[in-house]
């Protein structure tokens, strides 16, 4: 991918938010021509889209659309984070790839306090998050809008990924990621 372009960021996509977030949100792995190319999570792409205006709308963003890492966009209580930093081949993690990036998100979760939400975003990064805490994952099984108890009282919410392809095919509407954003929102502010 650097070869082709060669003006992309084409490094490990640093997480990206408040860094006293008591909301994590977890995604798959560096977009290609999304956050592969621009160097922030979530950025430049389709699933970028529908993230940054469901964080607007639930007031976690200053603006509803994230274009580059100097657009002035900010987060507010929340951080965005990948379970694979890297562009994976094919556009879509392995489980070896994610498993060998989940020492780097362990050290993003426990740098999170008691109480504090982890949103995962599809069920790769409920894994990753799962393992990361070393829990069993038959005991937490993946489900759109579920949750699980975490260590430390912390909580994993579920979602289904926000991607185009999940979109399109009407698995995930806009109406209800909003509302699993305002859910994760509304236990990580203790609402």
């Amino acid at each position: 991918m650097r070869a082709r372009y060669p003006a992309y960021h084409n490094a490990p996509v640093a997480p990206f938010g408040d860094p006293d977030a008591r909301l994590l949100i977890v995604g798959l792995a560096p977009g290609a021509h999304g956050a592969n190319r621009t160097g922030r999570p979530f950025t430049g792409d389709a699933a970028g889209e529908l993230l940054y205006r469901a964080l607007h709308a639930a007031g976690l963003a200053t603006r509803p659309v994230s274009t580059s890492v100097d657009d002035g966009l900010g987060l507010l209580g929340c951080r965005i984070s990948n379970a694979v930093k890297c562009l994976p081949p094919a556009n879509k993690p392995t489980t070896r790839e994610v498993d060998r990036c989940n020492g780097l998100l362990a050290l993003e979760l426990g740098e999170l306090g008691p109480g504090a939400v982890v949103l995962a975003l599809g069920g790769i990064a409920h894994r990753a998050v799962l393992v990361a805490f070393g829990l069993r994952l038959s005991a937490h099984r993946f489900g759109h809008d579920e949750l699980h108890a975490l260590p430390n009282g912390r909580i994993l919410l579920d979602s289904y990924h926000c991607s185009r392809y999940n979109t399109q095919t009407g698995r995930l509407t806009e109406e209800m990621f909003i509302a699993v954003i305002a859910r994760a929102k509304a236990l990580a502010c203790g609402d």
